[in-house]
C-alpha cells in the first residue's frame, strides 16, 4: 500500500500531522473561498454516505462527523445554527417532520 493519499479531500485540521507521525507523506493545500465551500459540501455528502453504510455501533461517530462538517458549512455559508433551526422549524410547520415515517410510493397509472 502506498504511503500517500490517493484521493485528495478536505480533512480535519490534525489529520495531516497524524499521517506524518506514522511516517507517511501528507501534502496539503489551504483552500479559500468557493473552493473551500465546495469541499465542505462534498465532505458533508461523504460523511452522510459513511453514516448510511456504518454499522449501528458506529452511528454516533459518523453523526459526530456529519455534525462537525454541517456546523462548519453553516458558518462558511454565512448563517448561524439559530438561523438553520428557525428555517427547520418553519419547514416542519409547513411540511411536517419525519415522525410519521411516511414513504411516498411511485405514482401509478
Amino acid at each position: 500500500m502506498s504511503a500517500q493519499m490517493r484521493h485528495p479531500k478536505l480533512v480535519r485540521d490534525r489529520v495531516p500531522d497524524l499521517i506524518r507521525s506514522r511516517g507517511q507523506v501528507a501534502e496539503t493545500t489551504v483552500l479559500s473561498g468557493g473552493d473551500y465551500t465546495t469541499a465542505l459540501l462534498d465532505k458533508l455528502v461523504e460523511e452522510a454516505v459513511e453514516l448510511r453504510i456504518a454499522p449501528p455501533g458506529q452511528h454516533i461517530e459518523e453523526l459526530a462527523d456529519v455534525w462537525e462538517v454541517l456546523t462548519t458549512a453553516v458558518a462558511q455559508l454565512g448563517f448561524t445554527m439559530d438561523e438553520v433551526e428557525q428555517a427547520a422549524t418553519f419547514k416542519r410547520i409547513v411540511r411536517g417532520g419525519f415522525d410519521e415515517r411516511l414513504w411516498l410510493e411511485p405514482a401509478t397509472g
